[in-house]
């Protein structure tokens, strides 16, 4: 995830990625997740169906994001960053309507592309945490409220549970294949407190209460899969 925008860095005329290439995106991550492993989605149908979203996703390991984009009732595009577009990777996930994003600055070409997405009514897929870890929420971004702030576009919470869990025998980067992959959708929330306000002070309390909407996601979303806890340190590290 990208810090804070700097003031005026977001100000001018977005345009949206396009959702077509998204939707290629979506089509090749059914295949290849429920081909390697069985997904269980829950509370698919609380993803709103039309108008501009924020899927902001916990991150234990590298299949998350491709899981989320294959199981997710609407085309994604994931923020991600831009170490992953590596070789033959980068054209083929600029081709498929993802966004590459420089976390360690105040990305201008990601933010635009981000703010495109959600003005255009599309879905944006985002790790609040900004990289891959124990996948508890423990510690978001600020990039996250910001999107939610300045776009008035609700945020969906979204546990995926049991991808670090195994390693596969064949590939330690990977859970074993066919195992069980759980992908668990929250109820949509506001991000602001209605003010409208979009100072530093404000996106630092709106995170704040996101980070309390995620948290109390993922407990629940561990009680209904039985998941109760992370097994271990997560794989592919």
């Amino acid at each position: 995830m990208c810090r804070h925008p700097r003031r005026g860095e977001a100000g001018r005329q977005v345009s949206a990625p396009s959702a077509r290439r998204a939707d290629v995106g979506r089509r090749i991550g059914v295949g290849l997740m429920y081909g390697l492993w069985k997904p269980r989605v829950l509370g698919a149908w609380k993803v709103p169906a039309t108008g501009p979203a924020i899927l902001a996703v916990n991150h234990s390991h590298n299949i998350d994001g491709p899981m989320v984009m294959g199981v997710a009732p609407r085309p994604t595009h994931f923020l991600i960053k831009k170490e992953a577009f590596v070789g033959p990777l980068d054209p083929f996930l600029l081709g498929i309507g993802q966004l590459k994003v420089d976390r360690e600055i105040a990305d201008r070409a990601a933010i635009t592309d981000a703010l495109g997405v959600l003005a255009s009514g599309g879905v944006l897929g985002i790790f609040p945490e900004g990289t891959r870890g124990e996948g508890d929420f423990a510690s978001l971004r600020a990039g996250l409220a910001y999107f939610a702030v300045r776009s008035g576009a609700p945020i969906v919470p979204v546990a995926v549970l049991g991808s670090s869990e195994r390693t596969s025998r064949l590939t330690k980067a990977l859970p074993p294949l066919r195992s069980r992959v759980d992908v668990v959708f929250g109820d949509p929330f506001e991000a602001g407190d209605g003010s409208g306000r979009r100072t530093r002070q404000a996106l630092d309390e709106a995170t704040g209460r996101i980070q309390k909407h995620l948290s109390a996601h993922l407990d629940n979303a561990r009680h209904l899969t039985g998941r109760r806890e992370n097994a271990g340190r997560p794989a592919g590290r």
